[in-house]
């Protein structure tokens, strides 16, 4: 099994938004992408399938130019490391700021995925957010 197959579709169709797709479409690729215990951690919480899938949702809504490029992928037994760039241009409140889409950032991401039976089980993230906010504020 080609575990950087497996991961590759969370970034480029799930991350990414497709112009013209529809939001409920990442529900459908990530149900079938996400093992039904999957975990999405990071230092402040932990969440389930169901609450990433809705996350991901409301950023394509927030986000309509929402990118996320693989810089990098590393293959290590069961887990994918991948180093990414993810850029956007936000519209509306965004973490903590009101924004009409004039201002965007670009930010590097790290993200180690265990991937089991062809899933992905769980994945601990790392996102420069506040480097984001830095540049959307100007």
């Amino acid at each position: 099994m080609d575990l950087k197959s497996t991961v590759r579709p969370f970034y480029d169709a799930c991350l990414t938004v497709t112009p013209g797709a529809d939001p409920g479409r990442v529900a459908t690729i990530l149900g079938e992408l996400l093992a039904d215990d999957f975990r999405s951690i990071n230092a402040a919480e932990t969440k389930t399938k169901a609450q990433l899938i809705g996350q991901v949702q409301f950023f394509w809504k927030l986000v309509p130019d929402l990118a996320w490029k693989i810089d990098e992928m590393l293959v290590d037994g069961q887990r994918v490391v991948v180093r990414s760039t993810a850029t956007g241009s936000p519209r509306g409140e965004f973490m903590g700021l009101t924004l009409d889409g004039s201002r965007s950032f670009r930010i590097m991401t790290i993200d180690i995925h265990t991937v089991v039976e062809g899933r992905i089980r769980e994945v601990h993230h790392l996102e420069e957010w506040a480097t984001a906010i830095r540049q959307l504020k100007g």
